[in-house]
């Protein structure tokens, strides 16, 4: 990794969260470039970063590793692009683009191109992000540690073994954040029905979800044995989970996944039409 090159084709906010983080954790500016249609974000990035900018003709011919940050509808011609530029010189190539799998890439690659399918969410903005990864068989197991060093300067990565599983993190991670705040938008508009002002519930809901999830992250127990804990016989606590329960909420948070999943694989289909 020390010696490694990356180059991001893209500068959008997933872009910079990855540069940023990079920079956080130690890798000189020199050793970044970006390319981007917006020479706006450029210039902005560069100001900011000091990274390189450029082409992608000159980001092709520098980087070992590249990320592809561009939306899913302009991927086949960032890759035709980027293919032209790299010629016969190789890179692992990284895609955080949604719906696009890597037989797709490698059509506009070439079959002999290393390539990682990446699955961040939202909260890598902030560097609290969760990311799925697949690897297809051409990458090595450095480059694997590398793809998985850069993922990790915005939060936790995990590996998937099938590329089918990254639908899963999609429903999972990728959509997940969006239930959570559904869920704390829930409890929010309760707590005011029931009298809390706008800033105390927000205030209350925020702070709770944040605890309880480091609680979660910090505890060896399991979550079940960290809610039986909280939940005392005949108090409060166990009056509301009887309610989510009659409410058939688990089967409910199933029924929702499995359908993010299922659009996840039907987005990767109309990808390839």
């Amino acid at each position: 990794m020390k010696n490694s090159t990356i180059g991001f084709v893209g500068a959008g906010n997933m872009a910079n969260s990855l540069i940023r983080g990079l920079l956080a954790k130690g890798m000189h500016s020199s050793s970044l470039w970006a390319c981007d249609i917006d020479e706006l974000k450029l210039a902005q990035l560069q100001n900011e970063c000091r990274i390189n900018i450029g082409t992608m003709d000159q980001l092709a011919g520098s980087a070992d590793v590249i990320l592809l940050a561009v939306k899913p509808q302009v991927m086949a011609e960032a890759c035709t692009a980027l293919a032209s530029s790299l010629g016969d010189r190789q890179a692992m190539i990284i895609s955080i683009a949604a719906g696009i799998t890597t037989d797709q890439l490698r059509r506009w690659l070439g079959d002999d191109t290393a390539l990682v399918r990446c699955m961040p969410n939202t909260p890598s903005l902030i560097g609290k992000g969760a990311s799925g990864l697949y690897a297809n068989s051409n990458v090595s197991d450095e480059q694997r540690s590398i793809a998985e060093t850069i993922m990790n300067a915005v939060g936790m990565s995990v590996w998937v073994n099938e590329e089918n599983d990254i639908d899963t993190v999609t429903a999972v991670s990728g959509s997940g954040p969006a239930y959570f705040f559904l869920f704390m938008e829930a409890m929010q508009n309760s707590a005011k029905e029931m009298g809390l002002s706008d800033e105390l519930a927000r205030a209350l809901v925020y702070q709770t979800a944040a605890g309880a999830a480091e609680l979660a992250i910090s505890s060896p127990d399991h979550l079940e044995e960290l809610r039986r804990r909280v939940t005392s016989p005949g108090g409060t606590t166990e009056k509301a989970i009887s309610e989510f329960e009659s409410g058939k909420l688990r089967e409910l948070v199933g029924r929702s996944l499995k359908a993010a999943r299922d659009r996840s694989v039907e987005l990767a289909q109309e990808s390839k039409n």
